[in-house]
């Protein structure tokens, strides 16, 4: 098809031609870096940190009266928990995945202050955490009897007897000693005392995952036991016994202590879903407005292959007394929104290019991939083809001496 008349065209229509222009480019600067955010949402809501979260509870207890002897009101209450049919492990851990609680300690080589060191998340639990939360060791072995402390020893000021060992996820092990084995290495956590690997997890995840996602698993767990007034209860059951099993919990740990209440009982799960609610509405949104600037931009490009449908009926008419066939009229219009819509796209490339630098610099989001802008090409292609081709099939249709009168 010759362009020629086409560009002539469109030099007399300047303002329409370059309003369709600056919407498609609008669109798809904004479309493309859009869809790249929801799919990182996406990504994000559908991260796995590796633990039964179907089978987990939280249960938080708080007192009402000064604790007294906390250490042992807390094995008894887990002798209580363990003994219920269903549970599959009991245990008090400091934090709990999606909790908003996040406890936060360096890890480093040498007991020297100034030495470099790694902000690691620290999780403390009495015994059997590893294998309540399915957590796998890829080198050495969960902690001994001997090496678990009781975490009172150390809260109330003053130092504690040493913490002889800890363990600490891949990730970490890879920072701290690449390249190297770490078990049976020294590290420095707390004072001048060293604490010595003593297993290595595949992967633990911080609480707060998606906050976190740039420390790529960095976790630690050291011996040391919570009491029940500072962690919280953390249940595996038997699949498809949560609710039930809930209930049994909290009617086990309440008489053991009039003097405390249950202020949590949650499934992980349903943790989990309130954790990602703004990732979820987040990526609700964009994709809304993503819907609503394609919806204009086509409604947009509707209105103007109409308004110049009208415009040109008498040289549609020309044309087809000339013996131009009606496909050729529905070419021409689809060639013109062609031209329109490749304007748009090149200018809009270099918008989404620009407005992901700046979500770079300001809100630290990873950049645009460049298979996002094939796809808004095609996408934005298709969308104008579509828009014209109700109007450019109204022009094709009319007869060639209605269209000559001007009808």
């Amino acid at each position: 098809m010759d362009l020629m008349p086409i560009l002539s065209t469109l030099r007399r229509h300047k303002t329409a031609a370059l309003l369709i222009v600056f919407e498609i480019a609008l669109t798809c600067t904004i479309v493309c870096n859009a869809l790249h955010l929801i799919s990182r949402r996406i990504t994000t809501l559908n991260t796995d940190i590796g633990i039964p979260e179907s089978e987990l509870l939280v249960v938080d207890l708080r007192g009402a009266n000064k604790v007294e002897n906390a250490d042992a009101a807390t094995q008894r209450d887990l002798a209580a928990l363990r003994a219920l049919p269903g549970i599959k492990a009991a245990l008090v851990i400091n934090q709990v995945p999606y909790h908003d609680n996040n406890n936060y300690s360096g890890v480093s080589l040498s007991n020297d202050e100034k030495a470099p060191r790694i902000d690691t998340s620290q999780y403390e639990a009495t015994e059997g955490m590893i294998k309540a939360l399915d957590l796998k060791l890829v080198e050495g072995r969960d902690f001994e009897p001997q090496e678990m402390l009781n975490d009172s020893q150390f809260t109330g000021g003053g130092e504690g007897p040493a913490i002889p060992a800890i363990i600490i996820t891949r990730t970490l092990a890879e920072r701290l000693f690449p390249g190297q084995s770490a078990v049976g290495k020294q590290v420095y956590v707390y004072g001048d005392k060293p604490q010595t690997v003593v297993g290595v997890l595949e992967r633990l995840s911080p609480p707060s995952p998606s906050r976190h996602a740039g420390d790529g698993n960095l976790a630690m767990i050291l011996p040391l036991r919570p009491a029940w007034n500072t962690g919280n209860y953390l249940l595996r059951v038997e699949p498809g016994q949560r609710d039930a099993m809930l209930k049994k919990i909290v009617a086990t740990l309440e008489p053991l202590d009039s003097n405390r209440v249950v202020t949590t009982q949650r499934h992980l799960s349903d943790m989990r879903n309130d954790y990602y609610r703004q990732d979820r509405m987040m990526a609700w949104l964009l994709g809304g407005v993503c819907l609503a600037l394609l919806v204009i931009t086509a409604l947009g490009i509707i209105g103007l292959a109409s308004f110049w449908v009208q415009q040109r009926t008498r040289m549609i008419g020309t044309r087809r007394a000339l013996g131009a066939t009606r496909h050729q009229i529905l070419r021409y219009f689809q060639a013109e929104n062609f031209l329109l819509s490749s304007a748009g796209i090149v200018l809009g490339i270099g918008g989404a290019l620009g407005l992901s630098a700046v979500l770079m610099r300001n809100a630290e989001i990873a950049a645009l991939p460049w298979s996002y802008l094939p796809a808004g090409a095609l996408m934005l292609y298709l969308l104008g083809q579509l828009a014209v081709l109700a109007p450019a099939r109204r022009a094709a249709a009319l007869p060639p001496v209605a269209a000559l009168r001007g009808q």
